[in-house]
């Protein structure tokens, strides 16, 4: 049964209601987690652990990722979902928005992986969480740290790595992240794996543009403070262009 009474994660609020516990009760059952291990990060609008299950006495890391039902900006992210086509019959009530949110982001990290871009694979789906695979090391269960604080050890050749990823997200994927930053990209060996996918929208959504020049400017900015200068321009007409 997954164990999620550690004292020290009572600094996560607002996350281990019954509710929550329940699904997290399932998931175990349908032998997608054996138990939460530790919390990892607190975000915008979810909590995230590690976890772990052990298949013929091979330890398993996992990630869970847990939205909150309650403190969380459900308006904001009914802002971006009413643009994607995919969600249009989509009404304004907390829960209905929350977990179409969760589902959002489990359909664009799989259309994005199908696509050949650098993500965690979604293992499972459940109202407001979702399994994720672990990017880290598998011996120890440290995982990947994110760019901003595991900077490139050569900066050029991760931002083509990342370029080539951004270019299959929007090309093959037909999405665009939304949210870029060095926040929500992992550095993993000098490979960059982007995270985060909730906001993401297809390129036909009506803000799609407005996202992909937000990405844009993200990435200008960062890659400018390691030497990497490329105006936003050209960028972009890299990412749309089949070369």
């Amino acid at each position: 049964m997954a164990r999620i009474t550690h004292e020290r994660w009572k600094v996560y609020g607002n996350v281990f209601d019954q509710f929550t516990i329940n699904v997290i009760i399932k998931l175990s059952k349908q032998k997608h987690i054996d138990e939460l291990i530790s919390p990892i990060s607190i975000g915008k609008e979810a909590n995230i652990f590690s976890a772990k299950k052990t298949e013929e006495k091979t330890t398993i890391f996992r990630i869970v990722k847990i939205y909150r039902l309650e403190a969380c900006n459900f308006n904001k992210m009914y802002d971006y979902i009413k643009h994607d086509p995919r969600y249009y019959n989509i009404k304004k009530q907390r829960r209905q928005v929350i977990f179409a949110w969760v589902q959002r982001e489990y359909r664009n990290i799989m259309k994005a992986r199908e696509a050949g871009v650098k993500v965690p694979m979604p293992i499972a789906l459940l109202r407001h969480l979702i399994v994720m695979q672990f990017i880290g090391d598998e011996s120890t269960g440290e995982t990947a740290q994110r760019l901003k604080q595991a900077p490139p050890k050569n900066p050029k050749e991760f931002f083509q790595k990342l370029l080539k990823n951004l270019k299959l997200l929007y090309q093959k994927a037909h999405l665009v992240h939304g949210d870029l930053s060095e926040y929500n990209i992992l550095n993993w060996k000098e490979i960059p794996v982007i995270i985060d996918f909730s906001q993401a929208s297809p390129i036909d959504a009506a803000n799609a543009d407005e996202l992909l020049d937000r990405d844009i400017r993200n990435m200008v900015s960062y890659f400018k403070k390691y030497g990497i200068k490329i105006r936003a321009e050209e960028l972009k007409n890299s990412i749309k262009t089949t070369k």
